[in-house]
């Protein structure tokens, strides 16, 4: 991505019907309508935007910088940033799946139909098909899994199978086997309290996948033990991985400095900007999620 074009986003904030007198730019501002803002949990909701066709460019692993309401009345002074759950080109529309955490995501909860919101976008670095992968293994835990989801659908557009593990406390929290399932991915729950989402359980599982020929790339979100599980088995079998990072962020566009975390990089720490270089990154240089 080229971010020297990022700044010309601030010029006017494009609505769902407006035509772009800019076209080329790679990052827009966009004033979008809630079609609908669901709980799927009792701790995830589904937000669903009408967007700008410019907004539609997205692709798995990218991220919005989104101008969240303010549940308390007091001013939010940042943009939160949250990955893209799904991109629908047919309904010009992008969603979020999201935790009601901190202050940002509780003022996202309140939004409702009609409601409009302003986004960011789209921004980063995200995942990366190779033409020779044929079956890709996803695992992932708790809000992570809402990242990897859009991995199904770049998958099904490439032809690529998809095993998606999917950790998390209990079966009531765990995130995205549907939109998985419906895109072709066969999955596989682990949870705590049955004792199935052990280290020993999900390593296992993915050396049976190994072993089948059923892993030509990983990719992991949301847990640093199932990260390092998957970079000790892919160092093993020289199985290639992506991980998708998550960190606190200002500016979204690597001018701030403040996301910066540690990855080694061929024996050498170096930092990098997880919102400009990432989010996603190659699994093997990640020190910790």
């Amino acid at each position: 991505m080229r971010y020297e074009d990022c700044d010309k986003y601030t010029n006017s904030a494009l609505r769902p019907d407006d035509t772009d007198t800019y076209p080329q730019r790679l990052v827009g501002e966009f004033i979008t309508n809630v079609i609908s803002n669901e709980w799927v949990n009792k701790e995830y909701k589904h937000l669903v935007l009408e967007v700008h066709d410019h907004a539609l460019t997205a692709y798995a692993g990218q991220m919005f910088h989104l101008l969240c309401p303010s549940p308390d009345g007091a001013e939010v002074w940042m943009r939160r940033p949250m990955s893209v759950y799904r991109v629908n080109k047919p309904a010009k529309q992008i969603e979020f799946l999201y935790k009601l955490e901190g202050r940002g995501t509780r003022g996202m909860g309140l939004l409702a139909a009609g409601d409009e919101f302003n986004i960011a976008g789209p921004l980063g670095q995200g995942f990366k098909l190779e033409k020779s992968w044929k079956n890709i293994v996803v695992l992932g835990r708790g809000v992570g899994l809402a990242t990897l989801a859009p991995l199904s659908q770049l998958a099904a557009e490439n032809g690529v199978n998809v095993t998606a593990i999917l950790s998390a406390r209990h079966r009531d929290v765990v995130m995205s086997r549907d939109l998985f399932e419906g895109l072709g991915a066969k999955t596989i729950t682990l949870v705590d309290s049955d004792g199935s989402s052990s280290v020993e359980n999900v390593e296992k599982e993915l050396t049976g996948l190994i072993s089948r020929g059923e892993a030509d790339a990983f990719f992991t979100c949301g847990s640093s033990r199932l990260l390092k599980l998957m970079q000790a088995l892919g160092k093993a079998h020289n199985i290639p991985g992506q991980v998708a990072m998550e960190q606190n962020m200002v500016c979204g566009f690597g001018a701030c400095y403040v996301c910066m975390r540690t990855f080694n990089v061929n024996g050498e720490l170096t930092l990098k900007r997880v919102c400009r270089d990432g989010p996603v990154f190659n699994m093997q240089e990640a020190v910790g999620w």
